[in-house]
């Protein structure tokens, strides 16, 4: 399949606080045909961009200038869209148990690895189980 297409018709929100980071991934993913909602650097300007959208899925990075991003992860997880988390952080203490084994990727952001899981939104295999 055609890279640009792979996630082609998954709207996908993007929360990340460097904002260079931030425009790299969305970049990445609207490069494989995805529409990006965001990027918001905050979780509340998160809640606030995907209030009224039907999401296919989530990037969140953990640590946003100190908050972490669980509280929207929660909020996902009741709605049955599917996220991953973008860590800095090697150690799962950091991860309350319901996030445990939720998928992860490690920055510096490996942009096949971060396409490849995204595109497990299409069918929600990267929902929290």
């Amino acid at each position: 399949m055609n890279t640009n297409t792979l996630l082609s018709g998954l709207n996908v929100l993007v929360v990340e606080d460097v904002f260079m980071l931030a425009q790299d991934i969305a970049d990445q993913l609207t490069g494989a045909g995805c529409t990006v909602v965001g990027p918001a650097p905050t979780v509340q300007q998160a809640m606030g961009a995907i209030d009224g959208i039907e999401l296919d899925g989530a990037v969140l990075d953990v640590n946003l200038r100190g908050e972490r991003s669980f509280p929207l992860a929660e909020h996902l997880a009741r709605g049955g869209v599917p996220f991953i988390f973008l860590t800095g952080y090697d150690s799962v203490t950091v991860f309350p148990d319901s996030f445990r084994d939720t998928p992860k990727l490690t920055k510096p952001v490996d942009y096949g690895l971060l396409i490849e899981a995204v595109s497990r939104f299409r069918n929600g295999d990267a929902a929290p189980g």
